[in-house]
């Protein structure tokens, strides 16, 4: 499917006020033409005299990590500078790439600018004409020319931050009429209500391309088709947690609370999220991406604080976290009915059960939620999944595909005699892919560096009719998972979901060493998903390489420009037995 359509080749023109200076003089872009412009300094957001710039890193670049928003956003910049100097004519003094010289808008000034591309961050990339600066901003997309209010110069990234004010001309993609929440534009959480869902789905497969493309490091021959993202049966109502917090009072400095007075709020403060670009909390009475439990709760929560505002002494993040009790039909137990239903819950039915759900605050109560056939409990304030609707469709998905195809090569003859009867769920949190997968498999294990994780993983696996016979779980750290597996490693299948920052190098290194037959990467951060993969199928040094067998992106989290990562990787054929590890211990708690 095509991503979003080519943004027109033509740039609108900056419409700038003129600024005042120095010296009473000044132009459209807020410079003094009668000044020489001397170079940034990159450290100071492109401002004062720079030395060495070129060969220097600066401050805020040592800080950028790899696959982190900030490295993502460069690469997407970069790239949208090296398309339009290939697509452009070339001349003598073209110094494309370079803006070291250009005199760019003062910042704090207006500028009108034309967005080209949309970045995997989610963001807006955006330029003016005759100018190599591109202008990050949010809420806008490809065609949109849109006023922009400039933040600050990074000239040795191109980069300028800039806040989005109004739109001047509206891309074919934009249709305001579709956005259904009345923060949209200062809420620093939505990106995509304007857009309709077909695009945002082939915007996030095009996110999940950019990824394979810049992190992975592999050729592109070995790097199969992004498959479509596949959308969320709720696009609005499907959050299960939101976190909205407020700020201490006037005067309050965190770090200093035990030197300070107590200050008291002298009226309810503001409750919500953060505002896009500003650290400032903005007030918001509901999300509609939030279930209607999650809502009610927030309603109520609300209503709290106006009660109670006078007894915090500081800012606060409010927990809510969808709860489920579910009434079979037929059971012993009958759900209430509409007006008989506790304030602030939600009845909902389904097919052959009642549910009634509410929202808790608490983070140590229990929580319950449905996976088809499946139940999980866990502590209100631990991580789960916050789509509920779309993990039956995610763990069908992968329980499908868990087994090699019967086309693959896995299916010669050597491979059928050792047939895949175990699985490995690393970062295994509470149980999801453990338990929901049992059924495949002769036996599986789950392994997390959380202890209490790991409780709830058993109590959960005990839930649903699963005994140790059938699966177990580890308390230890992943990285140490391999030098003790009892699993033959051709029976063998290992799904991994790490946090954000991805597998670390130790813990990538051992699993190749162990070389099972079949690898199931789950990811919420494509970038560093599409980093480790490609760590995988290059297969440097000891241990197996892989195959791709195909990635696909999970819209999570509609109207937003998250997209979580699937991708299947096969053990290349032929490639060395595993290396031998020095045992070490484990324990069961």
């Amino acid at each position: 499917m095509a991503s979003a359509q080519p943004a027109p080749s033509a740039a609108v023109e900056a419409s700038a006020p003129a600024q005042a200076n120095g010296n009473g003089n000044g132009n459209a872009n807020g410079t003094d033409n009668k000044r020489p412009h001397k170079r940034p300094n990159p450290g100071n957001g492109g401002h004062g005299k720079a030395k060495d710039w070129k060969h220097k890193k600066t401050k805020r670049e040592k800080n950028i990590t790899e696959g982190s928003s900030e490295d993502v956003l460069r690469h997407d910049i970069q790239a949208l500078l090296e398309s339009r100097k290939s697509s452009e004519p070339t001349s003598n003094d073209d110094n494309t790439g370079d803006t070291t010289d250009e005199l760019l808008p003062e910042e704090g000034t207006e500028a009108d600018v034309e967005v080209l591309e949309l970045s995997s961050t989610g963001d807006g990339l955006a330029m003016r004409p005759g100018s190599n600066q591109v202008y990050v901003v949010p809420f806008a997309i490809p065609g949109d020319t849109v006023r922009v209010k400039v933040f600050r110069h990074i000239r040795r990234e191109n980069q300028t931050v800039a806040d989005f004010l109004s739109v001047v001309k509206p891309s074919p993609l934009r249709d305001d009429s579709r956005i259904q929440c009345k923060y949209f534009a200062s809420c620093g959480g939505c990106q995509f209500q304007m857009l309709e869902y077909p695009e945002q789905l082939r915007l996030k497969r095009r996110i999940v391309e950019k990824a394979y493309r810049n992190f992975s490091n592999l050729p592109a021959e070995l790097v199969p088709t992004i498959q479509d993202t596949i959308g969320s049966p709720l696009q609005y109502g499907y959050r299960t947690k939101l976190t909205p917090h407020f700020d201490g009072p006037p005067g309050f400095r965190p770090s200093k609370r035990a030197k300070n007075p107590k200050i008291p709020f002298e009226s309810c403060p503001d409750i919500g999220f953060m505002q896009k670009g500003k650290r400032k909390v903005l007030d918001i009475e509901d999300c509609p991406i939030g279930t209607d439990a999650v809502r009610q709760g927030m309603i109520r929560e609300r209503e709290r604080m106006q009660q109670e505002f006078k007894k915090f002494e500081r800012g606060a993040t409010i927990l809510l976290r969808e709860n489920t009790r579910r009434y079979p039909s037929g059971g012993d137990e009958v759900a209430p009915e509409e007006g008989q239903l506790p304030p602030y819950t939600v009845r909902t039915e389904g097919e052959g059960f009642v549910d009634v759900k509410s929202c808790e605050t608490d983070s140590k109560a229990t929580t319950t939620e449905y996976i088809g056939d499946h139940i999980f409990t866990n502590p209100a304030g631990s991580f789960f999944q916050n789509n509920n609707s779309i993990l039956p469709k995610f763990t069908s998905y992968i329980k499908e595909r868990i087994l090699p195809p019967a086309s693959s090569s896995s299916s010669s003859t050597a491979a059928a005699a050792s047939p895949i009867k175990y699985l490995i769920d690393a970062y295994s949190g509470s149980g999801l892919f453990t338990i929901t997968l049992a059924s495949v498999f002769q036996h599986s294990t789950g392994i997390d560096i959380a202890a209490d994780s790991i409780a709830s993983a058993r109590n959960n696996a005990s839930l649903n009719g699963l005994g140790e016979d059938r699966c177990k779980f580890i308390a230890a750290d992943a990285g140490q998972l391999f030098k003790n597996v009892a699993y033959p490693r051709d029976e063998t299948v290992v799904v991994l979901d790490p946090p954000r920052k991805g597998c670390d190098a130790d813990f990538l290194a051992q699993l190749r060493r162990f070389g099972p037959k079949r690898v199931l990467y789950v990811s919420c951060n494509v970038h560093t998903q599409a980093r480790d993969v490609g760590v995988l199928v290059r297969g440097e040094g000891d241990g197996a390489r892989y195959d791709i067998e195909s990635l696909v992106g999970f819209d999570f989290f509609p109207q937003t420009g998250h997209v979580e990562g699937v991708a299947i990787l096969n053990r290349h054929d032929g490639d060395a037995e595993p290396v031998q590890e020095e045992a070490v211990e484990q324990t069961d708690s």
